[in-house]
């Protein structure tokens, strides 16, 4: 099968979430001798240099960027609002982005074009204009969700305006658009049954995000009684999260637990966070390499309280073979067992006493994360999921 991945971001190098999963999917393609053209959009935020790539990857995608101005335009999000659009689908449109779409559909023929957000709808209409191919979307998260929860967690008054009406505009537009693709594949089964509650009418099923399961692991660097938190904090929610956790449970474990230390990381670390002096806490910004980055601490902690989709960096740190405490949201679409391969912990009370469990119990601590790693080599092989994925895509049929 030849296979066109339209991404929101160049999903390689992998510096985040988002794009680990779409860069294990590509690999579980290639790996299943499927044919794949990585084309991505190009940002600020997320700038790659094809020149610095690897050449091996280069070839074997043929990858491909454009670039876009993501930029926060004060005056087009007023506009937006004024209109009762959705800004955050504004952004992603790109003319450059649409004539090469024309221009690669003419030229070359795929059976399947898989978008990697509902952001890159809009470019469904050029897609049928020039190409027979069974259309795809890949959503790693129901957008208007997050914004639907960060909207209420938020205190200023105009801010909750503003934000609640950015969800309504993208909820309209996300529930309309799902029925222009020929399939819907959530990463969840949580949002699988969302849309399929709201009227999706084509074909709707959650396959999961694949993990590559690491050679080796390397526990001798892990400092003991540590704990850790690693995420892109230009994500609100996880700000929202360090804010919570620090605020409500961190001074409860620092008089348990006096000696423990807790290590935040992740790009773009806000500036209240990088001035922030807090005895035991250490904040590191973004670092080089995030597999042993999670190896040299302990315990990861993800106190998250809104969002949709799945959190990768979870998957991740279980691959590492990690304990993991976190909250139900934090899990939310991950095939998990509380207290068999991840510890919830919902409240300050119940995440500090989850803690210091993990923390004075090596025995227990050590189950999960073991049970952790097995989960991910049985449940989120990419190779597997990528093959399920192309036997879903062999049963539609194109609008």
């Amino acid at each position: 099968m030849k296979i066109l991945q339209l991404c929101y971001k160049p999903p390689f190098p992998v510096v985040d979430g988002g794009s680990m999963g779409m860069h294990t999917l590509t690999m579980g393609l290639l790996n299943n001798e499927h044919k794949v053209k990585v084309l991505a959009f190009n940002t600020f935020k997320h700038p790659v240099k094809i020149s610095e790539l690897p050449k091996e990857y280069i070839e074997k995608t043929q990858f491909e960027t454009i670039f876009v101005n993501l930029k926060l335009n004060v005056f087009s999000a007023l506009c937006s609002f004024i209109k009762n659009e959705s800004y955050h689908v504004k952004r992603f449109y790109c003319q450059e982005m649409e004539e090469r779409l024309a221009s690669l559909l003419k030229e070359e023929e795929f059976d399947v074009i898989q978008l990697e957000s509902i952001f890159l709808s809009h470019y469904i209409s050029v897609i049928r204009k020039n190409s027979k191919a069974k259309i795809v979307l890949r959503a790693p998260n129901i957008e208007h969700l997050i914004w639907e929860k960060t909207a209420q967690s938020t205190k200023n008054p105009l801010k909750k305006i503003y934000l609640n009406q950015l969800a309504y505009s993208l909820k309209k537009y996300e529930l309309e658009m799902v029925n222009n693709y020929d399939g819907v594949y959530p990463v969840t089964k949580v949002d699988a049954n969302y849309f399929i509650e709201n009227r999706c009418k084509v074909p709707c099923k959650n396959v999961p995000v694949g993990i590559e399961t690491p050679d080796f692991i390397d526990k001798d660097i892990e400092e003991k009684d540590s704990l850790f938190h690693i995420g892109s904090m230009n994500w609100i929610p996880n700000q929202q999260a360090i804010e919570w956790f620090l605020d409500n449970v961190w001074d409860m474990v620092h008089e348990k637990l006096p000696n423990i230390k807790a290590y935040f990381a992740g790009r773009a670390m806000p500036q209240w966070l990088l001035n922030l002096n807090r005895e035991g806490v250490v904040i590191y910004g973004e670092v080089p390499d995030s597999a042993r980055f999670i190896c040299s601490k302990e315990i990861m902690i993800v106190p998250l309280l809104s969002g949709s989709g799945i959190r990768i960096k979870i998957l991740e740190a279980m691959s590492l073979r990690k304990c993991i405490i976190a909250t139900s949201q934090a899990a939310e679409g991950i095939l998990y067992e509380n207290n068999v391969n991840i510890v919830i912990a919902n409240t300050p009370e119940e995440f500090a006493e989850s803690i210091y469990k993990c923390v004075t119990d090596k025995e227990f601590s050590h189950n999960i994360a073991q049970n952790a790693e097995k989960l991910i080599s049985e449940k989120y092989n990419i190779n597997a999921i990528a093959r399920e994925l192309v036997d879903l895509y062999g049963q539609l049929e194109v609008k």
